[in-house]
Order: C-alpha cells, then structure tokens, then sequence
C-alpha cells in the first residue's frame, strides 16, 4: 500500500537538476536569486546553491512562478516523454508490487496520480504551487526525517484535509498507484489486487476500529513495517 513512487521521481528530478550544476555553475552564481532564498536555505535541507539550481528549473517550467494543477501533470509527465520510470532493484517504486526479476520498468499513467500529488503540494489548498511549496516538500521527500516523510504521506492519503484518513481515500490513492503502475507489470497485477491491499493495510492501521486512520495510528503502523522503512532509508543519504 504505501507507494513511495514520488519519491522515485523525486530522485529523478534531483539527480537531473543536480547534474546541471557543473555545467551552469558561473551562470548560477550570477544569476538573479529569488527573494528568501536565505529563509528557504534555513527552512529546508537544501544549500543556497542547489536552491538556484532548482529555482532556475522551476522558472523554466514555470516563468509566472506559480504551479496551477494543469501545468502541474504536464510538467509531471515530462518527466518521462518516453512513459517510463526506471525501477532499480530495490527501489521504493516496487514496493507496492510484486518483486519480479522482469520488472525493469514501471510505465506511467500518471494523471490521477499527479491530481493527488498537487493536493498535497498545494498546502494552502489555493489551486496553486508556488516555488517554495515545491522546494519544502521535496526537501522533506529526499531528505527529510522518517517522521517528516510520513507526515507528508499521510497528508497525501489525507485528500479531503479533515486530519483522517478512510478506507475509501486509502483506495483511491491506492488505485492511482496500480493504475500507474500495476497494470504494465510482470506477472500482471489482478484487478482486485489494489482493494486486496487496502483492505489488509486498513485493517492493520486502524487500531482501534473506528473506521478511520489517524495520524498517530498511521506513524505508528508505518514504523512497525521493515518494507516501508527501508524504503524510507534509501532515500535517506540522497546528497
């Protein structure tokens, strides 16, 4: 159930963005830096440095600097033109399916995904993404605190913002991911297959049968499961 499929293409950006500050290194440090940046450098996890390389990108993709949610799974896809992720073994992006030495690729479907992905960037719930709500959480995501990472993860389950998370919120992120995912992978996914993990992974967080996930509930359920740590921990020492 708990995808860090995100992760994965937060990764991705990164190591892309990162490996343009060589190259762009003299333009960067002379190029205009946007207001706060000294607040954004203190706020993340992130060096003044890598903060004008992303910031460079984001103009690009973005010159008004501000994200509505249609721009937003456009520059989502972008990511992979080709409608592929590459999947390392290991990686947080199989978790949620079955380990297969023939899963070299996870293709992407990503416009639900993208949909939820932008309700839990657009913190303030305004219908857009600005360039520090994009550096904050994807300092959480890569290199963040395992309970910052679940926080965030919770908030993303957490679609209609009331501080809990039901079944029927868990199934709809939760059918994002297979249909992301699942459907392209070998042996193929049964089409039950996402309502079959909700349904175990519901059961085992709602503790005291309420019908509901709380946020304590799920910090505490996500910790006591070694595959969701782990792959929390790859990501831990992304630089």
């Amino acid at each position: 159930m708990f995808s860090h499929s995100f992760l994965d293409i937060a990764w991705w950006y990164y190591q892309y963005q990162r490996d343009k500050i060589e190259d762009e290194l003299e333009m960067t440090m002379v190029c205009h830096r946007p207001e706060g940046l000294e607040q954004l450098e203190a706020q993340t996890n992130f060096t003044k440095r890598e903060l004008q390389v992303l910031y460079r990108g984001f103009k690009n993709e973005c010159p008004s600097g501000v994200v509505n949610e249609d721009t937003f799974k456009q520059i989502y896809a972008q990511f992979f033109p080709h409608g592929a992720l590459p999947c390392l073994e290991g990686s947080p992006c199989v978790e949620f399916l079955p380990p297969s030495p023939a899963l070299l690729f996870c293709l992407v479907d990503a416009s639900t995904y993208a949909h939820y992905l932008f309700n839990a960037f657009d913190t303030t719930q305004t219908g857009s993404v600005k360039f520090e709500d994009f550096v904050t959480a994807l300092s959480i995501l890569l290199r963040g605190t395992v309970h910052e990472k679940l926080r965030w993860t919770f908030n993303l389950y957490d679609i209609n913002k009331d501080g809990y998370i039901n079944k029927e919120e868990m199934m709809d992120i939760v059918k994002a991911i297979y249909d992301m995912m699942g459907k392209y992978t070998y042996p193929v996914l049964k089409e039950d297959t996402p309502r079959q993990h909700v349904d175990v992974f519901f059961q085992k967080m709602d503790k005291n049968k309420d019908g509901i996930v709380t946020l304590d509930e799920f910090l505490e359920s996500c910790q006591e499961d070694d595959n969701i740590m782990r792959s929390l921990q790859l990501f831990q020492n992304v630089m």
